[in-house]
């Protein structure tokens, strides 16, 4: 009986966060964290249960919901929330992991039912589910030569809008490609700093896989590395000496490209968590200075937090809304990191519920939004400085139009990247020498680099 209880625990902590991603429209990672925080006493493997049931559910919801709707006379988008949800994990759960028996899966979302008040419909929820045991292994899917969109839209669980505005951008190839990439399972890259020796390094990454994580040394970076199966990164060894920071490869490029000197003054003005405050002052190696600014107390103490704990003492970490200009920071910059809000497209396969929470309207805000920080920011670079602008998305309104927009408006012009990066991300440069990466054959987020001089 303790068994079937836990058993039904975990699911009803997948349907809460998703009810709460659901409601809240926050990122459903970010609901998963705060909840799992709260039942810390879950062992590894109950708690990667919750995670790849909740997580999969809003990275499925469309092929989800499309195979329920075969079958419903109700459809998804008219059901109560918790009914859809629990009929979404159901689903997910027959489909996609093996692990669970059908049966279980069933009668599990038939008591989740019950305890949240829908007794009455729960033999809806039984005979859905029931039939979708049945009748999986014929589920009528899109056929992907007579209805490629279709076919994309479900399997790939992404809106049309997105999927047509990608194979605009990018050709049909590509496109596929970075879809395909959304639903990798991303692993944690992290970076140590170049004064912790090589011998350290593996020492450590050995530590870890004694430990049970799953590490896999990069040859990208020669200061990187990524790990899976970690429960909580905090309880590794050294993190709490500050023998590594998390940061993804495709961040840690930033700093490589920015050509930073002994003695620079740096700003990093959207800078939170800190990851590149953090580089900077790597390769700064304790001279210069480091401003890293943010827009609110708790983003400024969470730099100052991993400032800290990595024993940085030249960073200036302050309150400072990018929209709004300081006369006392005019022209003051060797180097500024603007690594602006964004879309987040290139970050999809870790936060699944991104694009359902986008729109074409959104989009063309954040264009503007952008625009104005860099407009802002741009006068805190001294003449022959260096900008650096970067986003995580995808979307080339956001990346190619306006690097070109800046370089027209704002008196800056571009400088070639090809001679800062390693050999294996010169596919992904563009023809003007701007890197657009994204998840597929690398193994980092998809991500915008250019770099401009101040005429």
């Amino acid at each position: 009986m303790a068994a079937e209880n836990d058993e039904l625990l975990l699911r009803r902590l997948a349907m809460e966060i998703l009810l709460e991603a659901d409601k809240e429209k926050e990122f459903g990672n970010t609901i998963l964290k705060s909840v799992l925080d709260k039942y810390d006493y879950l062992d590894g493997k109950k708690k990667a249960f919750v995670k790849k049931l909740a997580m999969g559910c809003l990275e499925r919801r469309i092929q989800l919901d499309y195979v329920i709707n075969l079958y419903a006379k109700t459809k998804t988008a008219k059901m109560k929330p918790v009914i859809r949800i629990l009929l979404e994990m159901g689903a997910y759960q027959i489909l996609f992991m093996d692990q669970v028996y059908d049966s279980t899966a069933c009668n599990l979302c038939v008591s989740l039912a019950q305890k949240k008040g829908f007794s009455s419909l729960s033999g809806f929820v039984n005979g859905i589910l029931r039939t979708i045991c049945r009748e999986k292994e014929q589920i009528p899917w899109p056929d992907y030569q007579k209805e490629k969109m279709e076919y994309l839209h479900v399997f790939y669980s992404q809106p049309k809008w997105l999927i047509s505005l990608l194979t605009e951008q990018y050709g049909e190839e590509t496109a596929e490609e970075m879809l395909k990439g959304f639903g990798c399972e991303p692993e944690t890259s992290i970076r140590f700093p170049e004064s912790v020796p090589k011998k350290r390094r593996d020492a450590l990454m050995d530590a870890w896989e004694q430990a049970g994580i799953e590490v896999t040394r990069q040859t990208l970076l020669p200061y990187a590395c990524s790990v899976r199966a970690t429960d909580r990164i905090s309880n590794m060894e050294g993190f709490e000496t500050g023998e590594f920071v998390v940061q993804d490869i495709s961040s840690m490029l930033v700093c490589e490209c920015a050509g930073m000197k002994a003695g620079d003054v740096v700003f990093d003005v959207c800078a939170s968590p800190g990851g590149k405050t953090l580089h900077a002052a790597d390769k700064l190696q304790g001279t210069g200075q480091i401003y890293s600014f943010d827009l609110t107390p708790k983003k400024v103490d969470w730099i100052i937090e991993n400032a800290e704990r990595l024993g940085y003492d030249t960073i200036t970490a302050k309150v400072l809304d990018a929209t709004k200009y300081e006369e006392a920071y005019k022209e003051t910059a060797d180097v500024l990191l603007a690594d602006v809000p964004c879309s987040g497209m290139g970050v999809i396969a870790r936060k699944q519920d991104i694009s359902h929470n986008l729109s074409e309207e959104k989009l063309e805000s954040l264009v503007s939004l952008q625009r104005e920080i860099v407009a802002n920011v741009s006068r805190y670079v001294k003449k022959g400085g260096t900008l650096v602008y970067s986003t995580c998305t995808l979307n080339k309104k956001e990346n190619d139009e306006n690097v070109a927009w800046i370089t027209e408006e704002l008196g800056f012009h571009r400088v070639s990247l090809k001679e800062k990066i390693p050999q294996e991300f010169h596919p992904y440069l563009n023809d003007d020498g701007t890197l657009q990466l994204y998840r597929g054959k690398l193994p980092c987020d998809g991500f915008f680099i250019a770099v401009m001089i101040k005429d």
